[in-house]
């Protein structure tokens, strides 16, 4: 194969994966990869790259942007880092970005790289394809301007100034704890440089419900981005050395091993179900997210949620859009409404203020209806100090001059104090006579407890899809605390909380 057949094929690799007759029915990336790459295997010996039946579906499924969700140690980063290299040497003026969760994954990526680069035909590797600069970083081919390039998300500028055309982001649900930033800005500054056209791949297995790769996967058809689970049955080494008896299958085993095995749902063998109890007996708790099963199941089995995911999910599937959401005044657009105010009604308005910034927390408030408990509606925005109370009172006068209760810890005291100022006289009294709730060690536990209970009891009292997203990464932290997992926000959840505790309060007053 000359250099010339060898462009013609990289300009067909561009454009949708389609298997060629004259190529044995595989798509042009897997001939070329076949036929030109090597990995070394198990064994310490080098052996040509043959794709196993996870890359085969990828590669005939795969789009612009993908987004891959997958179980551990099955060869999907490189298969992914080996076609973006023939996309690179196969492309004249082509930057490849690698961007792993920390410099020393994405070196060792690019030593695959090297290695696929050292063990090219030579006579490819001669003229056009000899290397230039080459470290742990990068390696350039100079003769046709290409280069294949690492970087770190640790690092918040990772790919800021470049211009490249292929971005492969390699374990994107750990960024976040590697990350000097938000994993979501490193992202986006990344695709801000993706030239038009360009194709990106984001592969990872799961790390807990919430943070930017699950908030990627779900909202993957808005992004434009082709989803890719891939279970770790697909991955042939995954077996124990025997079989398990057949009779002593659990039913769930049984349901595993009998079920019809239609695409990717493969039927287990004995010795799949072996592998199977293995990594469940040895794991701690871990084998549903590193050896994932369905998408759903290993999103969550990655978290401890503190809230029933059970319960969330089928509010999920059952909350509409909010009827209006108006805009003007101080609340320039961030209030959602679901039920609009009516007439003779009470209304209680929850306040958790945030410091404000474009980067930090958002201040929120939910509006509840105090005989029913109702959410009816929801506001959040960047807002701090006379912005949020100018929306406060804004949202109590369209709510029939509703009480507000606000969370008086930190942020909240400098909120209260501007509300007494103003002279708005519907101010929640907490139990020891002081405006405003307070939020101890004491009252947060049981606030969230009542919150949950809630949500599986009472689930219709909840309208907004915003506040069950935050409810689905809410979990139980190191240390028995509970809050946000890593990435994720929960203003919505403590004002809701709030909201929740507060009715409670006065209705017992009423009831008294």
């Amino acid at each position: 194969m000359d250099r010339e057949e060898l462009e013609v094929l990289g300009r067909m690799m561009v454009g949708p994966s389609v298997g060629l007759e004259a190529l044995g029915g595989r798509s042009v990336g897997e001939f070329l990869a076949e036929t030109l790459l090597k990995v070394r295997g198990k064994d310490g010996h080098l052996h040509p790259l043959r794709a196993n039946l996870m890359q085969r579906t990828y590669e005939r499924r795969r789009g612009a942007g993908n987004i891959v969700l997958k179980a551990r140690q099955m060869g999907m980063t490189t298969w992914v880092a080996g076609r973006m290299l023939l996309k690179t040497v196969t492309r004249p003026g082509t930057l490849t970005l690698l961007v792993a969760h920390t410099q020393d994954s994405a070196e060792e990526i690019l030593r695959i790289v090297h290695r696929f680069v050292e063990h090219l035909p030579r006579g490819l590797k001669a003229g056009a394809l000899e290397t230039g600069k080459a470290n742990v970083r990068q390696i350039g081919f100079p003769a046709i301007d290409s280069e294949f390039r690492v970087e770190s998300a640790g690092d918040r500028n990772a790919g800021r100034g470049l211009t490249f055309q292929n971005l492969h982001c390699s374990e994107v649900a750990r960024w976040a704890s590697t990350s000097s930033g938000q994993a979501a800005d490193v992202l986006a500054g990344l695709r801000a440089g993706l030239a038009p056209g360009g194709e990106q791949v984001l592969e990872s297995t799961a790390d807990g419900v919430g943070g930017c790769f699950y908030e990627e996967w779900v909202g993957a058809e808005e992004r434009g981005l082709v989803q890719h689970f891939f279970p770790w049955w697909l991955e042939p080494g995954y077996r124990s050395a025997a079989p398990v008896a057949e009779g002593s299958l659990t039913e769930e085993e049984w349901e595993l091993v009998t079920r019809p095995g239609l695409g990717l749902q493969l039927a287990l063998d004995l010795r799949q179900v072996g592998f199977r109890r293995q990594v469940r007996a040895q794991s701690l708790g871990l084998a549903r997210q590193e050896y994932a099963e369905t998408a759903e199941a290993c999103f969550v089995a990655s978290g401890d949620p503190y809230f029933s995911l059970q319960a969330v999910e089928r509010r999920l599937l059952e909350v509409e859009e909010p009827t209006e959401c108006p805009a003007g005044g101080a609340l320039q657009g961030n209030l959602k409404v679901w039920l609009p105010p009516q007439r003779e009604r009470r209304y209680l308005v929850a306040v958790d203020p945030a410091g404000g910034g474009a980067d930090g927390d958002s201040s929120v408030m939910e509006v509840l209806d105090l005989q029913t408990g109702r959410q009816c509606a929801e506001y959040a925005s960047h807002a701090s100090g006379h912005e949020l109370v100018e929306a406060v009172q804004e949202v109590c006068r369209l709510y029939n001059e509703a009480s507000v209760v606000v969370e008086r810890n930190n942020h909240g005291s400098g909120v209260l104090w501007l509300l007494e100022k103003a002279g708005y006289a519907g101010i929640f009294l907490g139990a020891d006579g002081q405006k405003g709730f307070l939020t101890t060690v004491v009252s947060r536990p049981r606030m969230l407890a009542d919150l949950s209970a809630a949500l599986v009891e009472t689930p219709e009292l909840f309208a907004s899809r915003s506040f069950l997203v935050e409810c689905r990464s809410f979990v139980r932290l190191k240390g028995g605390g509970m809050g946000a997992r890593s990435g994720a926000h929960d203003d919505r959840v403590m004002a809701m909380a709030i909201g929740l505790a507060a009715r409670g309060e006065m209705l017992g007053r009423t009831q008294g």
